[in-house]
């Protein structure tokens, strides 16, 4: 594996170790958070650069180039600044698109993808899946975000059981390591859209839950935020409208998410 794989995944357990000291400095003073402050400097060479997924999906509802797009790129800029200034983590200045059927994913160890239940869900070509089965089971790390309901559930899971059909989807229990790996979090969070201050639920499920696909040594390399939309926390940090407290919960979670797949 090439560049930022070749140095994350391919670690020494000592040197992995010191690691997450490096990248975990604050994690007894982490504090709720403020809003980002864009005029903060950031890496145009950093060890953080977030990738955005795209995809094709199952039929076409109005959305153009696909639902992959929703959010972009104001959630993914914010969500790069919050980490800059949260943490010790050295971001890339500007997000960035890649598919499956892209090599260039192998570069990075973290991608993100969202609303992989609407439109019929996701559509993998041979390519795509190949290369996602490769990319997870050596090391990489996806997190799925902004889609809610039985429906959109039943859609994704018909597009990743075709991905691994031998790997069960698991729900993460509440107590899980992802929820402390940088702030302590009383399991999965309901996010909501905005326009939806006072939370309600999106459609017929009227909680949040984190589900997963493990690789053979129990590590999480798909993630799954249901019924929970961080993308709208992350892009409307500044919006007067969109409560703080939603858009705290959604920087805390994902940065969670991240610091977990950088040292697992």
């Amino acid at each position: 594996m090439r560049n930022m794989l070749a140095r994350i995944f391919f670690l020494p357990a000592k040197a992995l170790s010191a690691l997450s000291i490096i990248l975990l400095p604050m994690l007894a003073t982490a504090q709720p958070l403020a809003p980002v402050d864009d005029t903060l400097p950031q890496d145009i060479a950093g060890e953080f650069a977030f990738v955005r997924l795209e995809y094709d999906n199952y039929y076409n509802d109005g959305f153009g180039r696909g639902t992959w797009q929703t959010d972009f790129p104001s959630a993914d800029s914010n969500f790069l600044r919050g980490v800059s200034r949260l943490t010790n983590v050295r971001v890339m200045s500007e997000p960035i698109v890649l598919r499956f059927d892209d090599r260039r994913v192998f570069d990075y160890p973290f991608l993100y993808a969202l609303e992989m239940g609407r439109s019929g869900g996701p559509l993998f070509n041979s390519i795509e899946k190949e290369n996602m089965r490769e990319y997870l089971l050596r090391g990489g790390f996806l997190l799925i975000d902004d889609f809610w309901g039985t429906r959109q559930w039943d859609n994704f899971y018909r597009a990743f059981t075709d991905v691994f059909p031998d790997r069960e989807i698991i729900e993460l229990p509440t107590d899980h390591e992802v929820f402390h790996s940088y702030y302590d979090i009383d399991g999965p969070q309901m996010i909501p859209v905005i326009g939806n201050p006072d939370n309600y639920p999106e459609q017929d499920v009227d909680r949040a839950s984190n589900h997963a696909i493990l690789d053979d040594d129990g590590r999480v390399m798909v993630l799954i935020n249901w019924n929970s939309d961080m993308g709208d926390g992350w892009e409307h940090t500044y919006d007067p409208s969109y409560p703080t407290r939603h858009a705290n919960l959604a920087y805390q979670l994902g940065i969670n998410y991240l610091i977990y797949s950088l040292t697992h």
